[in-house]
């Protein structure tokens, strides 16, 4: 690693692709894996599927090694601006390849229009690991911000169960509890974090404006979904209430929403 992370430094928007082209071939290998009939009949919820296969892939790896790199080194709390080690710069390498990758894969497969939300997050995210990379600035910062995976693993188990018509089993219950704790703790309680962060020393901040208005805009997005996700899982709505039209449009969408 110590050999690698120089590399990574001196190219890190072509370690960015190289990551991303990683992420395609393990797409590839992972269609190989069976596929619940009711998915394969239809072909957005097919799409649908291998996309939350390699986004779970990417979860639980990230939001492992984002927790692994706090605990090993917890001044990564304290000085989210300028500190950072190998192993979490090459965290926010590899996470930022994702990100690339799913958001390449969302517009070559022309699903861009259902996952509109999901491109604005990308590019957010995007932009600000980049930075990141290049600046070696906020490293730290991203590096915290993936906590946020920690959420998504029980978020696309949620949507691939979905998915695969088991919303009455068991294992549905349980981890729609297990979600909504994991998105009260590592998502919303990440967000508030960063966003006491910037704000608490915005005057001496590098590009501290463009930070703030990137965590406000997605703050909005992630306390939004909160809500859908409450309405969804806590508090349905009757069948006969919802309009022969909305049910394309809750297919349609990647995040937990309806």
């Amino acid at each position: 690693m110590d050999s690698l992370v120089p590399v990574l430094k001196s190219h890190p928007g072509k370690s960015v692709l190289v990551v991303s082209l990683i992420f395609k071939v393990i797409h590839r290998l992972l269609q190989r894996l069976p596929v619940p009939k009711v998915v394969k009949q239809d072909d957005f919820k097919s799409w649908k599927w291998k996309n939350l296969s390699v986004s779970m892939v990417h979860s639980l790896l990230t939001g492992s090694w984002a927790l692994t790199c706090v605990l090993v080194w917890p001044e990564t709390l304290n000085n989210i601006h300028s500190y950072h080690t190998p192993l979490s710069y090459m965290l926010v390498c590899v996470s930022t390849g994702y990100f690339v990758h799913d958001a390449g894969d969302i517009i070559l497969t022309g699903h861009a229009r259902q996952s509109w939300e999901f491109l604005i997050h990308h590019v957010l995210v995007i932009s600000c690991f980049l930075y990141a990379l290049y600046t070696e600035l906020y490293v730290a910062g991203a590096v915290i911000a993936l906590f946020v995976e920690v959420n998504s693993v029980t978020l696309h188990l949620r949507l691939l169960l979905k998915l695969a018509g088991a919303q009455s089993s068991s294992l549905f219950h349980v981890n729609k509890l297990v979600n909504i704790s994991t998105y009260l703790s590592f998502r919303l309680g990440t967000q508030f974090y960063l966003t006491w962060y910037i704000v608490n020393n915005y005057t001496w901040l590098d590009r501290g404006l463009y930070f703030l208005v990137a965590m406000i805009a997605m703050n909005i997005m992630i306390l939004t979904y909160f809500f859908r996700l409450l309405r969804a899982d806590f508090f349905p709505r009757s069948r006969s209430s919802v309009r022969p039209n909305e049910t394309h449009n809750n297919n349609s969408k990647k995040f937990p929403c309806d």
